[in-house]
């Protein structure tokens, strides 16, 4: 009993003291990594168009048009504090090697993207299609669950508390568990995408989530993942210091992609999957607000919101953008709070 406590707390410290290195580690290096940005003029070129780049889309333009050339690829900040304090500190075969590959790889991808972006390169000058993205993240993520299922041997799902209902705590899916971990990573990493359209809003969002997942982990006694999620949760603070209203640089998909995948896969990795979408309701809001926009529009010819995805409706409602990412932050701890008592509790 005492050696395990021990352990813990030695877990609890490597935690703390990893996350506050970060964030300070994130406000010491941002005025050389602001300068880099300004000075190689990486700036965010506003989108006239919708999603499918035929119809326009003057709601969202009218509310960022004055946010052009606000440096993108801010995300670079967290991944590479990330990258760097996990491989000198934390880096372990079981426990961190994945999400990190996974954070980079991504975070690759994405900047590959906002480097066309700032540029004017692309579709409506806006950096890669939405379908070569889609093709591009879904390759990621079935060489992720090839991984999972033919190297580590997942195969099942855990229900928190299912015996409750009358299931078991795991239940086995076989080859199904292929496509739900394509489906999942590639929908959490757009849905993150799509959350990251106001100034602070994604990293509030994320690092709500990257903390839950944190204390799953150590729950779980995977105490270097733990540290990892909270590595990246302190990393994230740090760029939300400048990113918050208004925003001095943009994530980009350098950092909305990397973060919403990365998020998938330490899900995975602790088997509660099925409560992220609790714990990342925003997102999950997000996503079917923008699915449903979409779909009406080109079904039924008409919008269910001013604009979407859903933050982007209540800017036309007249909200003032600081009183929705409050709002939504305040929405996020509410549902990661839900989600974490729920995988918890539930644990068989």
């Amino acid at each position: 009993m005492n050696e395990i406590l021990i352990i813990n707390i030695e877990s609890l410290i490597k935690i703390f003291l990893l996350t506050g290195i970060a964030f300070a580690l994130g406000i010491l290096i941002t005025p050389v990594f602001t300068n880099f940005l300004y000075r190689h003029k990486l700036g965010k070129k506003i989108r006239q168009m919708g999603f499918d780049n035929k119809t326009k889309a003057p709601i969202f333009y009218k509310y960022h048009k004055d946010k052009t050339n606000t440096p993108i690829m801010g995300g670079l900040l967290f991944l590479l504090v990330t990258a760097i304090l996990t491989l000198l500190f934390n880096l372990n075969r079981a426990e961190t090697y994945l999400p990190l590959f996974t954070l980079v790889a991504a975070g690759a991808i994405g900047a590959i993207d906002d480097l066309l972006n700032s540029r004017g390169i692309g579709p409506n000058k806006g950096g890669l299609r939405f379908r070569t993205k889609l093709i591009i993240y879904i390759l990621v993520a079935a060489i992720g669950a090839w991984w999972f299922y033919y190297k580590l041997g997942f195969n099942f799902i855990h229900i928190p508390a299912g015996n409750l209902f009358g299931l078991p705590y795991n239940i086995e899916i076989g080859w199904w568990y292929i496509p739900i971990f394509i489906a999942v990573l590639v929908a959490t990493s757009f849905s993150s995408n799509q959350t990251d359209g106001l100034d602070g809003l994604l990293g509030g969002v994320m690092s709500l989530c990257f903390t839950a997942y944190a204390i799953i982990a150590l729950v779980q006694n995977h105490p270097m993942l733990a540290a990892f999620c909270g590595t990246l949760a302190g990393a994230i603070l740090a760029f939300l210091w400048f990113n918050i209203y208004p925003a001095r640089f943009f994530m980009g998909d350098t950092g909305s992609f990397a973060l919403g995948m990365t998020l998938a896969v330490v899900a995975f990795l602790t088997n509660s999957v099925v409560v992220l979408p609790i714990i990342a309701f925003v997102l999950v809001l997000e996503f079917i607000s923008t699915i449903v926009q979409i779909f009406a529009k080109q079904y039924f010819g008409k919008k269910v919101f001013l604009s979407a995805p859903i933050h982007h409706h209540f800017q036309a409602l007249g909200w003032a953008e600081t009183k929705i990412v409050q709002r939504f932050w305040i929405i996020s701890a509410i549902s990661a709070i839900i989600g974490l008592a729920i995988a918890l509790i539930g644990r068989g």
